[in-house]
C-alpha cells in the first residue's frame, strides 16, 4: 500500500471507529460484562462491524466479549467454508446456526413477490432464540446510516408509519436487546473499508437480485438526492434523532386534546409571575 493510500485508509478506519464509538456511547449500547452476539452474514456491513468492535474492545473503558454467529439458511450454493475459515484465522469465537429458512421462504412467498419480509422475520426469530441459548446480552446487527434512512422512507411510502431502525431496541417479547453500532456510519465508508480489508464477501443470492425490491428503489432515490445535494442524507439522519412530536400529528405521542388546559395553566403562571413584580 502506498503512503498516501495508507494515510487515507488510516483516516477511514479512525472515522469508522469514532462514529461507532459515539453511537455506542450515545445510546448506551454496551455495558460492563456484556456478551455481544455479532450477527455475521458474510456481507461488507457485518464484517466491518465485527472488525470495528474488535478494535474498540481492546481500548474500551468496559469489559465485554464478542461472539460471532452466522445463520446458515441453506441457500443453494452457499459457501459454508468461508466464514469458519475466516473466523478461525482471526481468532474470534463463533457459532454456525443451521436453519433451512430458505425452503420455507421459497414455499410461502407467492410468485413475483419479494422474499425480504418473511426471510427477515424467520432470520430474526432464529437469531433471537439462539442469543438466549448462548447467554448473549446484546445482539449486534450491521445496519448503517443509509439502512436506517431507507427504512424510514419504506415505512412512509408503503407502511403509512413514521418509523425507521433505532440504534438500540428492546424486542417485542422483552427478551433481547438489539444494537446497531454502525448507525452513524456511511455506507460508502463501509464499502471502502471492506474493500481495503479484502473481506471474503458472500453475496446474498436469495434476495439481492429481485426485480421488485422496494428497498433498492428507495436506495437509488436517496443516492440520487445525495448526488444532487451533497449533505442531504446527513441532514435527514439528523432529523431522525431530532423529533418534535408537537409538530406532527400522532395523538399517542402528544396531547393535542389538552392544549386548552395547557394554555390556561401557562396563562395562570404568567399572571402569577407578573403579579409578583
Amino acid at each position: 500500500m502506498l503512503v498516501k493510500e495508507k494515510r487515507e485508509f488510516n483516516k477511514l478506519q479512525k472515522r469508522l471507529r469514532r462514529l461507532t464509538g459515539n453511537a455506542i456511547i450515545d445510546y448506551g449500547m454496551i455495558q460492563e460484562g456484556d456478551k455481544v452476539m455479532v450477527c455475521l452474514s458474510g456481507g461488507k456491513d457485518s464484517y466491518t462491524m465485527l472488525e470495528v468492535l474488535r478494535s474498540l474492545q481492546r481500548n474500551a473503558p468496559v469489559n465485554f466479549s464478542l461472539v460471532a454467529v452466522n445463520l446458515d439458511q441453506k441457500q443453494p450454493g452457499f459457501p459454508e467454508h468461508v466464514l469458519p475459515e475466516y473466523l478461525d484465522r482471526i481468532g474470534v469465537d463463533y457459532h454456525i446456526l443451521e436453519k433451512d429458512t430458505y425452503s420455507v421462504v421459497k414455499e410461502k412467498t407467492p410468485e413475483g413477490k419479494t422474499t425480504c419480509a418473511l426471510c427477515s422475520r424467520l432470520r430474526r426469530g432464529s437469531l433471537y432464540g439462539f442469543a438466549e441459548e448462548i447467554g448473549a446480552t446484546k445482539i449486534a446487527l450491521g445496519h448503517h446510516r443509509e439502512d436506517i434512512l431507507e427504512t424510514l422512507f419504506l415505512n412512509m411510502f408503503f407502511g403509512g408509519s413514521l418509523k425507521a431502525m433505532p440504534p438500540k431496541l428492546l424486542s417485542d417479547d422483552g427478551r433481547n436487546i438489539v444494537i446497531r453500532p454502525l448507525a452513524y456510519c456511511r455506507e460508502a465508508d463501509i464499502a471502502a473499508y471492506a474493500e481495503q480489508m479484502q473481506f471474503p464477501i458472500i453475496p446474498c443470492n436469495l434476495c439481492g437480485s429481485q426485480p421488485n425490491l422496494q428497498r433498492q428503489v428507495v436506495k437509488e432515490m436517496l443516492a440520487e438526492w445525495e448526488a444532487r445535494h451533497p449533505g442531504r442524507l446527513e441532514s435527514m439522519f439528523k432529523a431522525v434523532t431530532n423529533v418534535a412530536p408537537s409538530q406532527l400529528a400522532d395523538r399517542n405521542l402528544f396531547d393535542f386534546q389538552g392544549l386548552e388546559a395547557e394554555q390556561t395553566r401557562r396563562q395562570r403562571n404568567r399572571i402569577d409571575v407578573i403579579g409578583t413584580d
